[in-house]
C-alpha cells in the first residue's frame, strides 16, 4: 500500500466500516475510497441527531416568490458528521470534506507589496475564466502592508494581478508567478456615489468582473462608506452599495494595463423588503455581486449577492419552515426554544437581481433564492456553477457566524437544484458543507488573531473560496497555527480540487501534492487574441 503524504495522514479519519459506508449512502454522502487509494479516507458514523429537511431540487421561475431554506435541521447535520472522540488539535470533520492542511512556510504572491484576500478571475457570462492575449488576470482585495492585518477590511481597495497563461502549475514560480499591476480605481473615484460625503473613510469590497468585446470590462463590486468618529465608533450605519464601473484591458507579451474605471454607477441598495437595511440592523450584510447568464433563460443576466432577511434586529423571529424538522423527529427543537436562544440574530440570505437592459446598468430585485434564518448570519460571495444540467449554488460562512445551537467549520457550503431558483438541497447529506477547513468541533475556535490552543492548526487557514470550472477551489490564507505558534496570511492559498457528483462533493487528494495544488493558482480556461478570436486553453 502506498503511504499518503504526512499532511494527508493527519487528516485521515480511520478505516472503512460497513456502518460508515451505509451512512454515506443513506444521507447522500460520498462513500469511502477503495482500500489503498490515497484520497479522503472513510467517513465517520453519524452522531445522533435530527434528520435533514427533505428538499426536492425542483426549479421555479427566477421571478417566482419561492425561497429555498437552509434549515436548522439541515445545518445540524454538520455536528452529526463530527467525530466526538477527536482529541486536541485533531480534525473532527470527514477528510472527504476537509481542505488539506496548509503549511506555515507559504510564499507571498505580491512579493511583500500588499495584503491580498478575496479574489476573483476575469470571466464571461458562463463563468469561463479568460486570459487576454496570453495573459491571465485576477482581481483581489488588497491593502497596504503598513496596515495591521486585521485593519485591512475597512481600508480595502481592488487591485489586479497578471501572469502568462497556459503554464503548468509545477513549472511556475512557487508563489504562482503573478505580477501586481496596481489598483483598479484612481484615488477618490469610488467615493463619489455617496450622498453623504461626510464619511470617515471609504472602501471597496468583493464582486465579479465580466469581459466583453473589444476588451471592455464591467467590474461589479461593493462600494462602502463608513461614518465613524475619532475613536472609531459608528456615527451612523455604514453604507454598502452594489456598484458598476467600466474600463478596458490592454494585454501584450510584456504585461497588462487597465484604463478607464473613472466613473462608478450605483446599481442597488438594500430595500428593506427583501433585503435588510441599516435602519433595520446597523450590522446588516449587503455585498458581493456575482453576475451570470442563466442557461435556462439565454440572454437574461442575473446577479446573486449576500444579504440578510429584511427583519428588524432584535425583533426577528424564525418559524417552523426555518427549522425544517420532519414530523415526529425526536431531536427537533421548538420554535419557541430557537427564538429564545439568540439564533434570531443570524438571518442571512442569498439575493437575486435581474438586469433590465443589455448594458447591465439597470437592475431589479427579485426575492431571495435562499434563506438561512436562525442558521447563520453570513452567506458571503455567493456564486453559481452549472454542471450536468444542475445549478450549484456556493457560498462561504464562518464558524463564528452560525446561530446558537449550530456548529460547523469555516469554509464553502453548497446547494444543488434544477435551476437558479430551486428547492435547493444542501450538499453532502443536507449539511451543505462542500469544503471546510480542518476543524475540531469538540473545542472552541478562538479568533484568527488568537486561535484556541486545542483547536486544529488549520481551523483558520483559508477563507473566501471561489469555485472554478471543473471543481478547482481558490481561497486566501488567514491564520495558520494555534495560540502558541501561528502566522498570519494575506496571500492566496494553494488551489485544491473537489469532485462534484450529484448532491455530493469530495476532495481530490490525488490533485497536486496530497490534495494541495499550486500556490495562488487561478488558471484561465479560455484565451482571447487581439483579433477577438476565442480559443480554449488546455
Amino acid at each position: 500500500m502506498n503511504t499518503p503524504p504526512k499532511r494527508l495522514r493527519r487528516l485521515l479519519t480511520g478505516g472503512v466500516t460497513v456502518a460508515a459506508v451505509a451512512a454515506s449512502v443513506l444521507v447522500g454522502l460520498p462513500a469511502a475510497a477503495a482500500p489503498g487509494t490515497p484520497t479522503a479516507g472513510a467517513l465517520p458514523d453519524l452522531q445522533d441527531g435530527p434528520r435533514p429537511t427533505v428538499h426536492t431540487q425542483q426549479a421555479y421561475a427566477p421571478e417566482d416568490d419561492f425561497t429555498a431554506k437552509w434549515t436548522r435541521a439541515d445545518a445540524r447535520q454538520l455536528k452529526r458528521l463530527s467525530d466526538p472522540s477527536a482529541g486536541s488539535r485533531e480534525n473532527s470533520m470527514p477528510a472527504s470534506l476537509t481542505m488539506p492542511e496548509v503549511p506555515q512556510d507559504f510564499p507571498d504572491m505580491s512579493n511583500d507589496q500588499v495584503w491580498v484576500w478575496d479574489t476573483w478571475p476575469l470571466t464571461d457570462e458562463h463563468g469561463n475564466q479568460y486570459s487576454i492575449n496570453g495573459q491571465e488576470v485576477i482581481f483581489s482585495l488588497v491593502a497596504d502592508r503598513s496596515l495591521g492585518f486585521d485593519d485591512r477590511h475597512v481600508y480595502a481597495k481592488i487591485g489586479y494581478f497578471f501572469r502568462p497563461a497556459g503554464v503548468p502549475a509545477d513549472q511556475r514560480p512557487e508563489n504562482g508567478g503573478w505580477t501586481y499591476g496596481g489598483l483598479v480605481f484612481p484615488e477618490g473615484v469610488t467615493g463619489k456615489i455617496f450622498d453623504d460625503q461626510s464619511y470617515s473613510h471609504q472602501t471597496q469590497w468583493s464582486g465579479s468582473a465580466r469581459v466583453f468585446k473589444g476588451g471592455e470590462i464591467k467590474l461589479f463590486f461593493t462600494d462602502v462608506a463608513f461614518y465613524r468618529d475619532a475613536q472609531g465608533h459608528d456615527v451612523k450605519p455604514y453604507d454598502p452599495r452594489i456598484a458598476l464601473s467600466v474600463g478596458k484591458i490592454h494585454a501584450t507579451g510584456n504585461g497588462v494595463k487597465l484604463t478607464g474605471f473613472t466613473e462608478v454607477q450605483d446599481l442597488l441598495q438594500a430595500d428593506g423588503t427583501y433585503y435588510q437595511t441599516g435602519a433595520q440592523n446597523p450590522y446588516f450584510n449587503f455585498r458581493d455581486p456575482f453576475t451570470f447568464e442563466d442557461p435556462a433563460h439565454p440572454g437574461e443576466t442575473y446577479m446573486v449577492f449576500e444579504g440578510n432577511s429584511a427583519m428588524t434586529r432584535g425583533a426577528a423571529t424564525c418559524n417552523e419552515a426555518d427549522l425544517g424538522y420532519q414530523e415526529g423527529d425526536p431531536y427537533a427543537e421548538t420554535v419557541d426554544q430557537v427564538n429564545a436562544s439568540g439564533a434570531t440574530y443570524q438571518i442571512a440570505n442569498i439575493g437575486l437581481a435581474k438586469a433590465k437592459n443589455d448594458d447591465l446598468t439597470s437592475w431589479e430585485f427579485l426575492p431571495p433564492i435562499l434563506s438561512a434564518n436562525c442558521v447563520t448570519d453570513q452567506t458571503e460571495r455567493p456564486q453559481f456553477i452549472f454542471k450536468d444540467g444542475k445549478a450549484y449554488l456556493f457560498t462561504i460562512t464562518h464558524r463564528s457566524t452560525f446561530g446558537a445551537g449550530i456548529d460547523g467549520p469555516e469554509g464553502v457550503y453548497g446547494f444543488v437544484g434544477d435551476g437558479i431558483r430551486s428547492d435547493f438541497q444542501p450538499l453532502n447529506g443536507g449539511s451543505g458543507l462542500a469544503l471546510g477547513n480542518p476543524t475540531n468541533l469538540n473545542y472552541l475556535q478562538g479568533q484568527p488573531f488568537a486561535p484556541d490552543y486545542n483547536q486544529h492548526p488549520g481551523a483558520f487557514q483559508a477563507y473566501s473560496h471561489y469555485v472554478m470550472p471543473g471543481g478547482l477551489v481558490q481561497s486566501f490564507i488567514d491564520t495558520i497555527g494555534t495560540s502558541d505558534d501561528f502566522v498570519r496570511g494575506g496571500t492566496l492559498a494553494p488551489t485544491v480540487k473537489v469532485d462534484i457528483d450529484g448532491a455530493t462533493t469530495s476532495v481530490d487528494y490525488t490533485y497536486g501534492d496530497g490534495g494541495l495544488g499550486g500556490w495562488a493558482d487561478v488558471p484561465a480556461n479560455v484565451n482571447v487574441t487581439p483579433g477577438g478570436h476565442v480559443k480554449p486553453l488546455r
